[in-house]
């Protein structure tokens, strides 16, 4: 049976995320579809359709789709789900928002975060903020996963011509609505797909010092900017820039820990960067036992150095 993967998608181009959720769906076996759920999306249809690996497109488009609303994603996606033996979602805060609706509606276990498919029934999962690794068997009709989309590489977005079929489209629910957003703007990378992240923790003090002292780094080098929980909860730094087990999970090329300790929950969203700079003036922050890099000094005068060095 084919493996069907729920695409991420602002209705005109597919997100990052979903590249990486293909590569897992490709390990499954079997074909890869691709849903696109939207409003006026078939841009972001014609996008999927180019993923390389993608067999085909299932293209389901209605107004009460345009805000990824759970309830209708979810309704639509239980609607085909028993035409496949797995459903990915990539395990972002969409992916997480629909994956357990449909695993409740189809009756059968959620596998969640999924890093690494050994078989059709069988993957591992971090446990205990990622300090051990679980193997996790299903024997469902239908596996649910989400995927963890800094573990897998991503599907190359050319070189695919998947034909796109229509979907007939499930009523809305009526059981949300959409209110409002208000969404931070900024020019810097993406914090979850950028290749060099700046991250500042509680050291900083206030949100005038992340500004002054972390974002001329990040602009220097081109970097995003995120934080740690400690930083977020003391109001220093935004929501969306949180790394951690309650945050988003990174894996950067260069991640740049500036007056972060390394608290287990920091470190179970950044430990699988290629390379980890610390900058501490505590010699025994634990952020120093992962850290391939380690400079012990007060980052208000090494890291404007830093900038004036690049």
């Amino acid at each position: 049976m084919p493996v069907l993967v729920i695409a991420e998608h602002d209705n005109a181009s597919i997100k990052g995320a979903t590249l990486n959720t293909v590569t897992a769906a490709l390990a499954c076996g079997g074909e890869v579809h691709v849903l696109v759920a939207g409003s006026d999306s078939s841009a972001a249809a014609q996008a999927a359709s180019r993923i390389s690996g993608v067999s085909r497109v299932l293209h389901a488009d209605a107004p009460h789709f345009d805000k990824g609303l759970a309830e209708n994603i979810a309704a639509q996606v239980v609607a085909i789900a028993r035409d496949f033996s797995h459903v990915l979602f990539p395990a972002t805060a969409a992916g997480k928002n629909v994956a357990p609706r449909v695993a409740a509606l189809l009756d059968v276990a959620q596998i969640s975060d999924a890093t690494k498919v050994i078989d059709a029934d069988t993957f591992e999962r971090p446990i205990y903020a990622g300090n051990a690794i679980a193997t996790v068997q299903s024997t469902d009709p239908i596996k649910v996963v989400t995927v963890r989309s800094t573990a897998f590489e991503g599907a190359a977005p050319d070189g695919g011509n998947a034909p796109i079929d229509a979907m007939p489209v499930i009523a809305d629910s009526g059981l949300s609505s959409f209110v409002g957003s208000e969404i931070a703007k900024n020019d810097r990378p993406e914090l979850i797909g950028a290749k060099i992240v700046v991250s500042g923790g509680r050291a900083l003090g206030s949100s005038d010092k992340f500004n002054e002292v972390l974002a001329p780094l990040a602009d220097k080098l081109g970097a995003a900017l995120g934080a740690s929980r400690a930083a977020v909860d003391a109001g220093y730094a935004p929501n969306d820039w949180q790394v951690g087990q309650t945050g988003k999970i990174v894996a950067p090329t260069l991640y740049i820990a500036c007056g972060i300790s390394g608290a287990i929950q920091h470190l179970a969203g950044m430990k699988d960067s290629k390379i980890i700079v610390a900058i501490n003036k505590d010699g025994d922050a634990p952020i120093f036992g992962i850290a391939d890099y380690g400079l012990e000094a007060d980052l208000f005068e090494v890291v404007p150095e830093l900038v004036a060095q690049l």
